[in-house]
C-alpha cells in the first residue's frame, strides 16, 4: 500500500523520476525485511502527541523484557530529537560499521540500541538540503527514505523483542505511516496521559493506524498520578478518563504509570534505574506480562485459522 501511494504521488508530479525513487524504495523494503528476519517479535510504541512520555515508556518496557531474560532491541527513529541513548547512558557511542551493515551498541541489560544519535556529533541537528520549493512533498519523502534506509542498515542478529520508539510527528498520521515500515509488525502500544488534549490526538493516531491495518495491542496511561519521592503516596495529576477512552476504542488498558520523579531523574541523567524491585518498575513488568499474553493469544489464534 505504501509503495502504491508513493507511485501515485510521483505520478502527479510534473518531474521525471530520474533518481529512480520507486526502485530505491522497493530495494529498501526488501532490505528491511531481510534485516528483520531474525527478530521474533516486533512492536512499535506510538502516541501521535508529544510530551506524553513515549520514549520513557519504550525504554522501560524494553528493560522489563530484558529483566525477564529476553534478548531485546530498541530502535529510535526520531531523526530530529533522538533521546533513547541519553536515557540509557549511551551518548557518544557509535555503530560498528561492517561490510554486512551497522552493528548496534549494547546498553544496560544487554539492550541492542539503534538510534540516529549514534551518527551525530553531540547536539548537532539534522539538516535537510534539497529543492525547498518542493518541500511539502520532497522533504517528507526524504525523511521517510532516510528512516527506511536507516532501518535497513542495522544488523540486529538474534532478538526476541524489538521495540521501536516512533516520533510524535506534527500530525496524527506520521507515526502509523512509519510503523508500516516494520515488516510483519506484531502490534502497536499507544501511550497517552489522562488529559483531554492528549486523548484527542491519540484517538486520531489510533484511527489512522487501524486504517493502515496495524494491530493496536492496547494503551499505557503515563503520568496517571504523581508519586511522592519521600513517602510514596500517589496523587492525581490530570482529570481525564482513560478507561472511557479505552472502552470507546475497544482497547485494553495495559497499565498505569505514575510520574515518578526519582525514576525520571535517573533516566534524564543517563543513569537508568533497572532494579526490578523498585515499585514503579514493577508496573512496567506487569505491562510486559500482559503484552506477552496478548501476543501468545494472537499466535494461537493465527495457527487455528
Amino acid at each position: 500500500m505504501a509503495l502504491q501511494n508513493l507511485k501515485d504521488i510521483l505520478g502527479k508530479l510534473k518531474y521525471t523520476d530520474d533518481a529512480k525513487v520507486v526502485q530505491q524504495v522497493t530495494e529498501q523494503i526488501k532490505a528491511v525485511k531481510r534485516r528483520m528476519a531474525s527478530v521474533r517479535r516486533k512492536l512499535v510504541v506510538m502516541s501521535g502527541k508529544g510530551g506524553v512520555g513515549k520514549s520513557m515508556t519504550t525504554v522501560n518496557l524494553a528493560l522489563a523484557f530484558a529483566r525477564q531474560g529476553h534478548k531485546v532491541g530498541v530502535l529510535d527513529v526520531d531523526l530530529n530529537g533522538p533521546c533513547v541513548p541519553q536515557m540509557l547512558g549511551m551518548r557518544g557511542q557509535r555503530f560498528t560499521i561492517t561490510p554486512d551493515g551497522a552493528i548496534p551498541p549494547v546498553g544496560p541489560l544487554g539492550l541492542k540500541v539503534g538510534s540516529m544519535d549514534f551518527f551525530l556529533d553531540e547536539l548537532a541537528p539534522v539538516r535537510w538540503k534539497g529543492p525547498m520549493d518542493l518541500s511539502p512533498v520532497w522533504l517528507g519523502l526524504m525523511e521517510m527514505n532516510v528512516i527506511r534506509e536507516f532501518i535497513a542498515d542495522i544488523v540486529w542478529g538474534d532478538v526476541d523483542y524489538l521495540l521501536t520508539d516512533l516520533p510524535p510527528g506534527a500530525a496524527a498520521d506520521k507515526p502509523p505511516v512509519i510503523a508500516g515500515f516494520i515488516p510483519d509488525l506484531d502490534g502497536a502500544i499507544v501511550v497517552t496521559t489522562p488529559s483531554e488534549v492528549a486523548s484527542d490526538v491519540v484517538q486520531k493516531s489510533i484511527a489512522y493506524a487501524r486504517d493502515l491495518g496495524i494491530n493496536v495491542l492496547g494503551m499505557v496511561e503515563n503520568m496517571s498520578q504523581y508519586r511522592c519521592p519521600h513517602c510514596g503516596v500517589e496523587s492525581e495529576l490530570f482529570e481525564g478518563d482513560t478507561d472511557a477512552l479505552c472502552r470507546a476504542l475497544d482497547l485494553p488498558l495495559l497499565g498505569r504509570i505514575p510520574f515518578d520523579r526519582t525514576l525520571a531523574k535517573s533516566f534524564d541523567k543517563g543513569v537508568p534505574l533497572i532494579d526490578g524491585d523498585y515499585p514503579t518498575l514493577k508496573r512496567y513488568d506487569e505491562i510486559v506480562n500482559r503484552l506477552k499474553t496478548l501476543l501468545d493469544y494472537k499466535t494461537i489464534m493465527a495457527r487455528q485459522l
